[in-house]
């Protein structure tokens, strides 16, 4: 393996805290049980895929190496992944999806720049939306990302995904629901669309240029702080105006 592989290993790991109580402005449907398992089941053997990674790197890494270490047959592996690199997709956005959901959960009275920022707070700050333990491998797996033209694709794809979705909730808060993300009023679409690029690529950019140095997770030069300083751009867009006709 690569310089990129972390000095210790330890098992990839889900949030360490819980998103905020408040009510969802847009709460999303319970998923049935067997969604569930098949969630539970894609995360499991994107853990054991990013083991097998970090560990022995991922050219050395085959789909049934993964199979195996996750506890599934090889066909099972291959009903929810075509390939061995889509097989971190799940631990890709689950940051991603992690962020938006707290955006989508703070307080309605709260300023959407400053839920941007809180969202990140909780997201990227060791020991609550990730725990301190599995920075190591988040930073490995956005490395191979670089490097990988595979990877490169599923970082990019959980990326654009997550624009979508928050683009959704900016839509949701900004307008109180009066306007889908996807309306024909084009102007505000066009707005709020712009709106989450910049905070997806100020939250994206951060992660990468953290990931390829060696500093730590937290601290002035860690993620979060790298983010927040980029979120600073979204405070003096017009917010109040965008709503106008909705």
């Amino acid at each position: 393996m690569s310089s990129t592989t972390p000095t210790t290993t330890p098992s990839p790991s889900s949030s360490s805290s819980s998103l905020s109580s408040a009510p969802s402005l847009s709460p999303s449907p319970a998923p049935s049980l067997t969604e569930r398992r098949k969630a539970e089941t894609r995360m499991e053997i994107a853990r054991a895929a990013a083991a097998l990674f970090v560990r022995q790197g991922l050219r050395a890494t085959r789909a049934e190496d993964i199979a195996q270490a996750a506890g599934v047959a090889p066909r099972t592996f291959y009903r929810y992944f075509t390939c061995k690199e889509e097989a971190v997709g799940p631990l890709y956005a689950a940051g991603a999806q992690r962020w938006v959901e707290a955006v989508r959960t703070a307080p309605a009275e709260v300023p959407l720049p400053q839920a941007l920022e809180d969202a990140v707070r909780h997201t990227l700050t060791p020991g609550r939306g990730v725990s301190a333990a599995s920075w190591g491998w988040v930073r490995t797996l956005i490395r191979l990302a670089e490097e990988d033209p595979s990877l490169r694709r599923v970082w990019a794809e959980v990326c654009q995904a997550s624009e979508r979705s928050l683009t959704e909730v900016l839509a949701d808060r900004v307008t109180r629901g009066r306007l889908r993300y996807d309306s024909d009023n084009v102007a505000a679409a066009a707005r709020l669309r712009f709106a989450a690029a910049v905070a997806g690529s100020a939250v994206r950019s951060a992660m990468e240029v953290w990931a390829v140095g060696d500093g730590p997770p937290e601290g002035p030069r860690g993620p979060a702080e790298l983010a927040l300083a980029n979120l600073a751009a979204l405070r003096d867009l017009p917010w109040g105006d965008w709503t106008a006709g909705t």
